[in-house]
């Protein structure tokens, strides 16, 4: 997925709350836009080299939003409103095989009181609930989610168990927002009641999937599939 807006490269400065960060752009530092809720805190580090996206609302507070970082010579997309508009770029253009009898594709439907990202649907009429996750947090080439304790996310999973029970589709795509990456596995000491309540949704059957990104200043596009794992599993699968 091309950016449509223009993004300029600029430096770190601080965050000081979770929608706000700081930059030095062109010898001045200015407020900026962080459009993600997680802590970031491995990559929004003083001085690292980040990129700007620039915005053109004329009523916004803030005149950038800070999209990515550079995490040594690696880029790394922080914006979470991106992932779910690269897997609906992936599931209309079938790149993800699993998913491909899917050719009905809903963003942001209910199954009860719940609300999901993508609703699939084969000609057939099965359906099929699917969950996105972004991922920024990475240790040697292994990615993880979450950064920080997520209430929200373990109740998805929960939810799309249930779902399953009741005899639909389910499932969580990870989008790892980075390049070469060796597997995914849940953060087990950042969230430990994440991590469970996902193995758990393995076992009863929901699809977990995970696909690392091509990253430039520029785009972001779903790349290769990668291997998901838990510690139960002491190996890849």
């Amino acid at each position: 997925m091309k950016f449509i807006k223009q993004t300029v490269p600029a430096l770190f400065v601080k965050r000081p709350n979770r929608f706000q960060g700081y930059v030095d752009y062109e010898g001045q530092t200015i407020m900026v836009h962080v459009p993600n809720t997680g802590r970031v805190k491995e990559i929004l580090i003083p001085g690292t080299k980040v990129i700007l996206r620039k915005e053109d609302n004329p009523n916004r507070k803030t005149a950038f939003s800070l999209i990515a970082a550079y995490k040594g010579e690696a880029l790394i997309n922080i914006d979470s409103q991106i992932p779910n508009k690269v897997v609906e770029e992936a599931l209309l253009t079938g790149m993800i095989p699993e998913l491909r009898e899917y050719t009905d594709i809903k963003r942001e439907k209910f199954y009860g009181k719940s609300r999901f990202d993508f609703l699939l649907e084969k000609s057939d009429g099965k359906k099929y609930y699917l969950e996105v996750k972004g991922v920024t947090l990475e240790s040697d080439g292994i990615a993880s989610f979450p950064d920080a304790p997520t209430e929200r996310g373990t109740r998805h999973v929960e939810e799309l168990i249930s779902v399953k029970k009741e005899g639909h589709g389910a499932g969580v795509i990870f989008v790892l927002q980075m390049d070469h990456m060796k597997g995914f596995t849940p953060a087990y000491e950042q969230d430990p009641l994440f991590s469970a309540m996902l193995y758990r949704a393995k076992m009863e059957g929901v699809d977990l999937f995970a696909y690392d990104c091509k990253v430039t200043e520029h785009s972001l596009d779903l790349s290769s599939s990668v291997p998901v794992f838990f510690r139960e599993d002491e190996k890849l699968s």
